[in-house]
């Protein structure tokens, strides 16, 4: 490593951001004394009132004007951050607008206001003998690293009648040049610890950011399930207009050629057969893949005719009832959609049962699902026999739904679902 860059390194690194730090402080010291005339008023009246009772009147301006004056001194706290360092501090959740007096109770008792009080009429004076204390020693280091300069600026005769200057400006250049070297760690101590008590006391308090990063999380795996949806719905779009019509397009060709070419040997009619059967069989499975997927009539008739197509298909009668007054949103409707479907396709496969009912009704800002049947019972969540239950209960889990089985041994089996379908 060259010389040079080993200088720039230790002898830049420490000054690199100082100047904004400085400036932060320096532009700090204002608005964290602003508030002390106020208190000081507010002594000097309690004082006054011990020996006039008759001062309890004007008492109570000082408080007031020190309400007044937080928010715009929190104003200039914030742009103060935003200006010097580039930093945003958070801002706390505040009520709704209001010009009537309940609105105004509400924004004096909330507890970011008092926060910000406590800020700027306990913490910033505190945080004001710090600013001077660090102000005051970049302004030694610098008065005394440049003692040279001051002495040279003196008269020439003052400098050869006092030789002695010399050794003694040595000691204080060194001390200048230390401090020099104290004065960006000093700053940068000081503006960490700045920094931490406006985000603690001007931003929200540490409920506000949990229930504020709940909202957020909520809000984005909305999006990603909103996402995943329409993602589903190209898929099958793309399955029922591009490779199911070619599947079509092919069996079709495939049983005219069977019809009409009547003189073909019987191993070519043997192959042109199984192609046939096999296309048809592929139709079949992709139709179910395409229904599994995103079926066309949930989307287009809603979850009624959706259900009574999937009870339809099934080998036991199901009893389908459905009472919504209006359609959830798309996503609710998919997850209620694919949770029947699932249940009823357990039914068929573990339980042994001869007969289902599925019961679908909103009842308020929720929708309840329910899926009964008279089989066996023995279900567990965590079965290990392949009931899929777990996977009902996450894809419930996904809306802030809420699962629930209750299938006792000799059955009957009742799975209860409810999900959240607030606009």
């Amino acid at each position: 490593m060259r010389l040079t860059t080993w200088l720039q390194l230790v002898l830049g690194r420490p000054f690199r951001r100082a100047g904004h730090r400085t400036a932060l402080v320096a532009a700090g010291l204002p608005l964290h004394l602003a508030v002390v005339p106020l208190w000081l008023w507010l002594l000097g009246t309690m004082a006054a009132l011990v020996r006039a009772p008759g001062a309890v009147a004007v008492t109570p301006l000082p408080v007031l004007l020190t309400l007044v004056v937080t928010p715009l001194l929190t104003v200039g706290q914030r742009r103060r951050y935003r200006a010097l360092v580039g930093k945003d501090l958070p801002r706390p959740a505040v009520p709704g607008p209001g010009r009537n007096w309940k609105s105004a109770v509400r924004r004096l008792t909330t507890r970011a206001l008092w926060r910000q009080v406590c800020y700027h009429a306990v913490a910033g004076p505190l945080l004001a003998v710090l600013d001077l204390a660090v102000l005051a020693v970049w302004a030694a280091a610098l008065v005394t690293a440049s003692i040279y300069v001051w002495i040279w600026a003196l008269p020439p005769q003052w400098r050869v009648t006092d030789l002695g200057y010399t050794t003694q400006a040595a000691y204080i250049t060194a001390g200048g040049l230390a401090l020099l070297f104290l004065g960006p760690r000093l700053t940068g101590a000081l503006v960490r610890l700045e920094t931490r008590a406006a985000e603690a006391l001007l931003g929200p308090s540490r409920t506000e950011r949990l229930a504020r990063r709940v909202a957020d999380l909520a809000e984005s795996r909305a999006g990603v399930l909103d996402a995943a949806d329409a993602e589903r719905r190209r898929i099958e779009r793309d399955l029922h207009d591009g490779a199911q019509q070619r599947l079509v397009s092919l069996a079709v060709n495939l049983g005219l050629a069977r019809a009409t070419l009547g003189d073909l040997p019987a191993d070519a009619r043997k192959v042109i057969d199984e192609a046939h059967r096999e296309a048809k069989e592929a139709i079949a499975e992709l139709n179910n893949l395409v229904r599994g997927l995103h079926p066309a009539v949930l989307e287009d008739r809603g979850l009624d005719a959706a259900l009574s197509g999937v009870a339809a298909r099934l080998p036991i009668p199901v009893r389908v009832a459905v009472d919504l007054p209006q359609r959830p949103s798309p996503t609710v409707e998919a997850v209620a959609y694919f949770v029947v479907s699932e249940a009823l396709t357990n039914v068929v496969k573990h339980t042994q049962a001869t007969r289902a009912d599925v019961t679908v009704e909103r009842i308020g800002e929720t929708l309840l699902v329910v899926v009964a049947d008279d089989g066996a019972g023995g279900a567990e969540l965590a079965a290990a026999g392949g009931t899929g239950l777990a996977g009902l209960a996450k894809r419930v889990a996904s809306v802030d739904g809420t699962f629930f089985c209750r299938s006792p041994a000799g059955g009957p089996t009742v799975i209860t679902v409810e999900l959240p379908c607030a606009p």
